[in-house]
């Protein structure tokens, strides 16, 4: 690609894919929380012009990903540990319970589906492509729970995944053990399809468990 080429798509605004790119990146860790951001050198990223920049820099900050600093940029917030342990808790609320409901409900397709979003996961860790991690595994969870016709808990359940800090996703693809954790995706759809709702739901509170824990750069129990 040549100097200055975007490296963007036209499939939505600049702004919203912009926007995308820096939160992956400050989701996985590849930009850690203390770094400053700037416009101008973002935009050279990109490949695009300072106003999209600007603007989903902006988004980002009301989300409380970044904060202004006064001519200088964006530093990239710090998630708490009890935000994280909270955000992790209404996480197991919504999305473990519903994999008894949606257990023995996975047809052909569907299976198929989630199997391929499955190894895109475990495929896209191991080459350290952590935006397209990320919109897989978000993709793969919500597609299991448009199972159960609830789009206000898919909604919901989008929002909370979007504000969740995965900020041990680097370490854990340097040190080769971030491939387990991805595989459990897989281990899930199998769990559905053979109607296992009890096994589902462990594995669920198992796998959303981790956000507390090695994703978020910490050790489990």
């Amino acid at each position: 690609m040549s100097a200055g080429e975007s490296i963007l798509v036209p499939a939505e605004s600049l702004r919203e894919q912009v926007e995308r790119m820096i939160a992956a990146r400050i989701v996985s860790g590849e930009t850690p929380p203390g770094d400053v951001l700037t416009v101008p050198t973002l935009a050279g990223d990109f490949g695009v012009s300072a106003t999209p920049v600007r603007e989903a820099m902006l988004n980002l900050a009301r989300r409380g990903f970044l904060r202004p600093i006064r001519n200088r940029g964006f530093q990239v917030t710090e998630v708490s540990a009890e935000e994280l342990n909270q955000l992790t808790d209404v996480r197991l609320l919504l999305e473990a319970p519903p994999m008894r409901r949606v257990a023995g409900a996975i047809d052909a397709d569907l299976e198929k589906e989630l199997r391929a979003l499955a190894d895109r996961i475990v495929v896209a860790g191991t080459e350290r492509r952590f935006e397209e991690y990320l919109e897989a595994d978000t993709a793969f969870h919500l597609r299991i729970l448009a199972v159960t016709g609830n789009e206000k808990l898919v909604d919901t359940v989008r929002e909370l995944r979007q504000q969740t800090r995965l900020v041990g996703l680097v370490r854990l693809a340097d040190s080769d053990t971030l491939v387990p954790t991805s595989l459990e995706h897989a281990e899930l759809v199998d769990l559905l399809v053979a109607g296992d709702g009890a096994g589902a739901e462990a594995l669920m509170r198992r796998h959303i468990g981790h956000v507390g824990g090695v994703w978020s750069g910490r050790q489990e129990d």
